[in-house]
């Protein structure tokens, strides 16, 4: 029963953790490699807005797919974790790492775009996040049938040697 309920726990949880870890990778590389945040608005004519929004709507999709293209080759690593009840931070950091250079590199295949992704800086900060925020969520209690907390076995004391039977003392004479 609590392997079952465990199991309907990380169907809830991994597709969180998935998700939490795919706008990480979005953020960083919108807001570090396109540096999004200094970009200066206040000075642009009103006929460059629809421009700037043009373009932010587009590259958030076309960063968006780049990343999901990423998490779907760390899904594999996912898989492993969950079906060997890995917990271990490092591994889930490494794994966003290695998918999210796989993921760059396999992406102008998979998108029609001329080449991957200039700044592999960024790629690989990306897949880090992504890789420690799913740890957060999702990876640190990765495999159903194991509990994360088991109660510590009772320690029993070990069985008295059996005492062999002696006879009553005599009574004393006179009784």
């Amino acid at each position: 029963m609590d392997s079952t309920f465990r199991f309907f726990i990380r169907l809830f949880v991994i597709p969180i953790g998935l998700l939490a870890a795919v706008l990480t990778g979005v953020a960083i590389i919108l807001f570090g490699q396109w540096r999004i945040g200094a970009m200066p608005l206040q000075d642009l004519p009103p006929e460059a807005w629809v421009a700037v929004m043009e373009a932010l709507f587009t590259g958030t999709f076309l960063v968006t797919f780049l990343v999901c293209v990423m998490w779907l080759i760390g899904l594999a690593g996912i898989l492993l974790a969950e079906t060997f009840a890995v917990r271990a931070w490092l591994f889930h950091v490494t794994n966003g790492a290695l998918s999210a250079f796989v993921g760059a590199w396999l992406f102008p295949q998979v998108s029609g775009e001329a080449s991957p992704p200039a700044d592999t800086f960024y790629i690989l900060a990306s897949g880090l996040a992504g890789g420690l925020v799913y740890w957060l969520v999702a990876g640190w209690s990765a495999g159903f049938w194991k509990p994360v907390r088991t109660p510590a076995p009772a320690v029993q004391p070990p069985p008295m040697p059996a005492q062999p039977r002696q006879a009553p003392p005599p009574l004393p004479p006179g009784n």
